[in-house]
């Protein structure tokens, strides 16, 4: 066991160099600002709140936010405090929070593998043992599912950005998966109730988080039911005080979003205008036209190839062949055991299918582990064989297949070969990824030089630019530690084009020479038609508009512009 300790300890160092390395690049990206950074920055320097909707609670005068989105909750913006409030407001200062996000989903994950893994020759529910034996010990599975995560690109970069993807819910999924595995091994109510608290943690994090939780709720509860009626003494009783406890955990970190609900309704509308087509054009209700989208996605984030924005593209080819002869060769040897995660998975892949923004690759931060993790749970099958399980046939209680009793070396041999390529590939493309972002500093909203905009505005006496795109307010309020603070025009109804009031929201900063406006160049537009729009009003009053500054990335491109009206 010392020496598992050891292999787990030196992954989890390996995988805090990769994610802690030139922690500021790339540029802070829009939504790391909105959903965390912005208002922590507020609320340490006593500035006034923007809460999203300006739904929040009122504590000793202060505004605090309820929600950063619709679907997502403000964990992370009171996660924050503590991290810029000791280390002062800049960029790596915000990201060493999902870093450490992404370090404890690591530990939580290892434990929910391992107790999936936990092999008992009883049937039966064990009786209470003392709490030093409770403890279920670190599985080979477990350690294989965090060393293929731990230095994997998809999991490395989006944990360095992990505000921007919300891996929040990635820890509070995996303990409400080891927490609700264990209840149905150990019977304790505390465990029900621990697992129920962490689902509705997740699911304030972001709703997202029910793509798992669902299908979970779904394979758990359905197999109690069955073995309650079939084999009573082989699941646990489910008192009324365990319940009630548990809907009560479940529900308590959902009041935030309750009230946000009763205070604004913007969950429910967000949802209910998405149901057909969501903001982004998703017909919600073509699930053959989604399906593929989304099983490419699942073959995407096991290679890693969806960081362009990083400067290159790196990925590792073998990793989606090694996946699938990995789960076959698991469901040959020992399917009881390995069929259920791949059903959680594929239960996660169907809820994927609706949406209310788009198909974004982004979403796959919370099932790329769960894959990886039924990867690991096969390989594990070989080294360490399942035996009947106490938790019964969800847990993997079949027995192991004599013919690897045949050539006893050769499973070993056969794991070792597959873990060593993965990893070896893997961390090739990250550090291809590392050494790429030195040179680049990041491509479009990721591009560093969203740091020179917002000194040059600070700088400048440019207190209050006019947006005229997405992307461009709260990174520069955070960067600038609110001494500047965009007014966005632009107008989020359509991404496509303006709604008839962008030319009357415009008009009254037109009269004054001194403003200043803010656009991304051409090539780098994110809601369409507003420079146009802005160009015709200029001319119908006989003015011109005129570049004052650009900003590039590193390579030259066109990022950012200012513009003046003379």
């Amino acid at each position: 066991m010392t020496l598992r300790r050891a292999w787990l300890t030196a992954v989890l160092l390996l995988y805090l160099a990769l994610t802690a390395y030139q922690l500021g690049l790339p540029g802070l990206q829009y939504d790391e600002a909105k959903e965390a950074g912005a208002n922590a920055m507020q609320i340490l320097t006593g500035a006034p709140v923007t809460a999203f909707r300006d739904a929040g609670v009122t504590v000793a005068g202060r505004t605090l936010p309820l929600m950063v989105q619709d679907y997502i909750g403000a964990l992370n913006v009171y996660l924050a405090l503590p991290f810029l409030g000791l280390s002062g407001i800049g960029v790596p200062n915000l990201r060493l929070l999902p870093v450490l996000t992404g370090l404890l989903a690591l530990l939580l994950l290892e434990r929910a593998v391992s107790e999936w893994q936990r092999r008992s020759n009883d049937r039966r529910i064990p009786p209470p043992a003392p709490r030093a034996h409770r403890h279920t010990p670190i599985s080979l599975s477990g350690l294989l599912a965090v060393t293929l995560l731990a230095v994997s690109p998809s999991y490395v970069f989006w944990a360095r950005q992990g505000i921007f993807v919300t891996n929040l819910m990635l820890p509070f999924v995996f303990l409400c998966l080891w927490q609700g595995l264990s209840w149905l091994r150990t019977g304790r109510a505390t465990a029900l109730i621990v697992a129920a608290l962490a689902g509705g943690l997740a699911l304030y994090a972001k709703l997202l988080a029910v793509w798992v939780i669902a299908p979970f709720v779904v394979l758990a509860g359905g197999w109690w039911l069955i073995q309650r009626v079939r084999h009573p003494d082989r699941v646990p009783r489910l008192t009324l005080p365990g319940a009630l406890g548990a809907v009560l955990a479940f529900a308590l970190p959902l009041a935030p979003l309750v009230l946000f609900n009763l205070q604004t309704g913007g969950t429910l509308a967000s949802i209910g205008g998405n149901l057909q087509h969501s903001y982004y054009g998703v017909n919600n209700a073509d699930v053959l036209a989604n399906l593929p989208v989304r099983l490419g996605q699942v073959l995407q984030v096991l290679r890693g190839d969806q960081f362009w924005y990083l400067g290159g593209v790196f990925a590792n080819p073998l990793a989606p062949w090694l996946a699938a002869a990995s789960l076959a060769a698991g469901l040959w040897h020992a399917w009881r055991h390995t069929l259920p995660p791949l059903l959680l998975v594929a239960g996660a892949v169907g809820c994927s299918l609706f949406t209310v923004s788009d198909l974004f690759v982004t979403h796959y931060v919370l099932i790329q582990p769960l894959v990886v993790a039924a990867v690991a749970i096969a390989l594990g099958a070989w080294l360490e064989p399942p035996h009947a399980a106490p938790a019964g046939r969800l847990l993997g209680a079949n027995a192991p297949n004599p013919a690897i009793f045949r050539f006893p070396n050769f499973p070993r041999d056969a794991v070792a070969i597959v873990v060593g390529l993965w990893l070896a590939v893997d961390l090739s493309a990250s550090a291809g990824y590392h050494a790429t972002l030195s040179a680049t500093g990041g491509l479009a909203a990721h591009s560093d030089a969203s740091y020179h905009l917002a000194y040059h505005l600070q700088t400048h006496g440019m207190g209050a630019p006019i947006a005229l795109d997405w992307g461009i307010d709260a990174p520069v309020r955070y960067l600038t530690e609110g001494a500047v603070t965009p007014i966005e025009i632009f107008g989020y109804a359509s991404p496509a084009a303006p709604d008839d009031g962008f030319a009357n929201r415009l008009a009254p900063f037109l009269d004054n020479p001194d403003n200043r406006y803010v656009l991304h160049a051409p090539s780098a537009t994110v809601f369409a038609g507003r420079r146009e729009a802005f160009q015709t009003a200029v001319a119908a009053r006989h003015t011109t508009a005129v570049v004052e500054q650009q900003f590039t990335q590193r390579d030259g491109t066109p990022l950012y512009e200012i513009w003046r009206v003379e």
